[in-house]
């Protein structure tokens, strides 16, 4: 990895903490555990949807406990809004009967661990890794960042694991983790799948897709 692409990745995610200051998680939680849920439940669904949903879950059921023991269907029908609720609400309850069985009801705190609970896979575990405990063990890669580390050159990879590993080599450890928020905010705001609005992006002179697009 050349020396130009990293510092370039710094500064891009130097320009991005000014104009994002405050990104950060957008999938409301109060402890691992409800973390865990509700990035289970995003999966192809959006943050604002899930937020919508996990009120009333989280007020029914409190505990791994309570989830490793719910009633399918029922549980189905709280998260049915959220899109392949049935393979979902079975990796909730499996997920959480793991949960309760092998790690006293507590969400463990190693990737090696939360890779062992069924439906949980790198970017689940480095999304409670990173705004949980405070590790960064990787970066989550979600269709925000694939699409924008892309458009910028910063990785040519179209697989997740390809990705990330492409991202950890250019960035400090220690903002892995706001790094994925500062390109998610991005692209909520401003680099859009469609239609990327570069004439207000805060790096259009370090992103490769900017600088090959006209610019009106």
């Amino acid at each position: 990895m050349s020396g130009g692409l990293k510092k370039r990745a710094v500064e891009i995610l130097r320009r991005l903490k000014q104009r994002f200051p405050d990104a950060r998680c957008t999938l409301d939680h109060r402890n691992p555990l409800q973390l865990l849920v509700a990035t289970i439940l995003s999966a192809q669904c959006t943050d604002e949807r899930v937020n919508k949903i996990t009120p009333a879950l989280f007020g029914r059921y409190r505990s791994a406990e309570d989830f490793a023991q719910a009633d399918l269907h029922e549980l189905e029908q709280m998260i049915r809004s959220a899109g392949f609720y049935r393979n979902k609400a079975k990796n909730i309850r499996a997920a959480c009967s793991v949960v309760a069985n092998h790690y006293g009801g507590r969400v463990p705190d190693t990737m090696e661990e939360l890779l062992s609970l069924p439906g949980v896979g790198r970017k689940t575990a480095n999304v409670i890794l990173g705004n949980c405990f405070g590790k960064n063990e990787g970066i989550v890669v979600d269709t925000h960042v694939a699409r924008i580390s892309r458009r910028m050159g910063l990785t040519r990879a179209n697989v997740p694991e390809k990705i990330e590993r492409d991202l950890m080599a250019i960035l400090p450890r220690e903002e892995w983790t706001l790094f994925s928020h500062l390109l998610i905010a991005l692209g909520r705001s401003i680099c859009k799948a469609n239609r990327p609005d570069c004439p207000s992006c805060p790096v259009p002179d370090l992103c490769d897709y900017a600088r090959k697009e006209p610019v009106d």
